[in-house]
């Protein structure tokens, strides 16, 4: 904290950057263990690690189907939220809710999404984490989810993004960039 206020009376943007968004990281993992822990009942296998990382847990499938299940709490979404290139209107239209329902869940302190939303939700958040992974960057990977395509039939992937197929088709076109095969 004394780094922090330091770098505020010398006016360190970049270090307060960086500082702050260390501070969001160590909040984001703090919810994916209190994920882990709400599920942790139901999901019996020696296999759950004690301070497991977002990626850990978006690798591990079983785990998220009994998340899924249980349901996904608005704070977890948000922290998601946070990491998304989607604006609340773009959310909105994936999980098939009004922005105003959206903004109500915000105002309710442990609103638990129904398993539908909450799977919606997961998949985009690996979509989100494998594209910023492919494009180095939040900016690049929404420029691209925001351009037609010629290997969608010049549909744009955040188009695509609204249902479990399309969802597919955007990470095996993600993959094929990955490994530098271009259609």
């Amino acid at each position: 904290m004394l780094l922090l206020e330091i770098c505020l009376i010398f006016e360190d943007k970049s270090l307060i950057k960086m500082l702050s968004q260390k501070q969001e990281y160590k909040n984001f993992q703090k919810d994916v263990n209190t994920l882990v822990k709400d599920v942790a009942t139901i999901y019996r296998s020696g296999n759950i690690k004690k301070n497991m990382t977002y990626k850990d847990f978006l690798n591990d499938k079983l785990l998220i189907v009994h998340s899924i299940r249980k349901g996904i709490r608005y704070s977890f979404f948000n922290k998601i939220k946070q990491t998304a290139p989607f604006s609340d209107l773009d959310w909105s239209i994936f999980l098939n809710i009004s922005t105003k329902s959206l903004q109500r869940y915000k105002n309710e302190s442990n609103y638990i999404f129904k398993p539908i939303h909450s799977e919606k939700i997961i998949e985009l958040a690996e979509v989100i984490v494998f594209g910023n992974d492919v494009f180095d960057n939040i900016q690049n990977f929404y420029s691209w989810l925001k351009s037609p395509s010629i290997v969608f039939s010049n549909m744009t992937p955040i188009e695509l993004l609204k249902d479990s197929y399309g969802k597919e088709m955007v990470m095996e076109e993600l993959n094929r960039i990955d490994h530098g095969v271009f259609v």
